[in-house]
């Protein structure tokens, strides 16, 4: 196991390499507005980014580097647009249209926020294919939704968070107080628990609906984190896309831990404040992406909803930096082989 999270944390690392590369600073490539233009040999493939955008360090870094890798692979561009806090469905609901019109086919669409403009735009283009991560509610025949078992990764991380404490007390942030992240919650409490019967968890939202701010605010990220460590708390798990970076901040400020969310946040996140990331839950969003942009490709794509879970490599955790204790990444292994096994269950939800 510990092998095999290694090599899928080494993929996502090269892939986001590529991504950073190929971006070559500029600052238009994820723009509020449709760009890219024009078809390669093999068309255009579009993403329409979640909150944060491109350059998030987490799922729409990954998006990115999944639709490149399979662009790049059919000779194909990749065309690119990103939300605004202050869009509304219509707003999502335009920028779609857009990237169906120019011709984009497939369109990824990342995360649930885009659910209803997707339920309208998608009938409009029934020989255009859609995907949407995070969610699978949308019921369209050109619809693919790729949902990740964000549970079972959080509950390798919160036993890595309850075996690493020295204090006994580990937190969880969540960026927004929605179903979505209360998944994430809920197997970070299950595997502390699991791995500690007796931790203390904390656990705060940074907003709550329908203010999605939460995700990108790395001030009141840090605000909440150092709230958590002032409290005796020395390992935070944070869910909250962009607010992570102020997560870090305060870790590190406070000569604590953090577990980061998504991609390997070790990786993508610079010196000193790597250094406090002693784990991430890896959520493979390029996996999912590129996999979809190929069957689209091959003309295998089905609509309805495909889960990445831990058994199809889709979740785990990291050990970049070699910040954890060989007896941790041993416990946490085989909690990984029971959940795989069906020993044990995760639940979706706090109980």
């Amino acid at each position: 196991m510990k092998a095999l999270i290694r090599a899928a944390v080494l993929v996502a690392a090269a892939s986001l390499a590529l991504g950073a590369c190929s971006s070559g600073g500029d600052e238009d490539s994820a723009s509020d507005d449709t760009n890219g233009g024009g078809s390669g040999a093999g068309g255009t493939v579009a993403v329409a980014y979640d909150l944060g955008g491109r350059g998030d360090g987490g799922f729409n870094d990954l998006a990115y580097a999944g639709a490149k890798a399979a662009a790049d692979a059919q000779g194909a561009e990749v065309t690119e647009s990103t939300a605004k806090e202050t869009d509304t469905d219509e707003d999502r609901a335009a920028r779609l249209e857009l990237l169906a019109q120019s011709g984009a086919d497939p369109v990824v669409t990342v995360g649930y926020l885009y659910a209803t403009a997707l339920n309208e735009v998608a009938p409009k283009y029934p020989d255009t294919w859609f995907a949407i991560v995070d969610d699978a509610t949308v019921e369209q025949p050109n619809v693919a939704a790729l949902t990740f078992a964000a549970n079972e990764g959080s509950f390798l991380v919160g036993a890595v968070a309850a075996l690493e404490s020295e204090s006994g007390k580990v937190g969880f942030i969540g960026g927004v107080d929605t179903p979505l992240i209360n998944e994430f919650e809920a197997g970070f409490l299950a595997g502390a628990e699991a791995a500690n019967p007796e931790v203390d968890v904390s656990t705060s939202y940074l907003t709550q609906p329908p203010d999605f701010a939460g995700f990108n605010d790395p001030t009141r990220g840090k605000e909440s984190a150092n709230g958590q460590y002032d409290s005796g708390v020395d390992i935070v798990f944070a869910a909250a896309g962009g607010s992570n970076a102020g997560v870090f901040d305060a870790a590190n400020g406070a000569g604590a831990k953090v577990i980061g969310v998504d991609s390997d946040q070790y990786d993508t996140t610079e010196a000193p404040l790597n250094e406090v990331i002693v784990s991430s839950m890896l959520k493979r969003v390029d996996v999912g992406v590129q996999t979809f942009i190929e069957s689209v490709a091959d003309g295998s794509v089905e609509a309805g909803e495909r889960r990445f879970d831990l058994s199809t490599e889709g979740v785990g955790y990291s050990t970049s930096g070699d910040l954890l204790s060989e007896e941790t990444i041993a416990a946490v292994d085989e909690l990984a082989a029971q959940i795989r096994s069906g020993d044990i269950t995760v639940p979706t939800t706090v109980e």
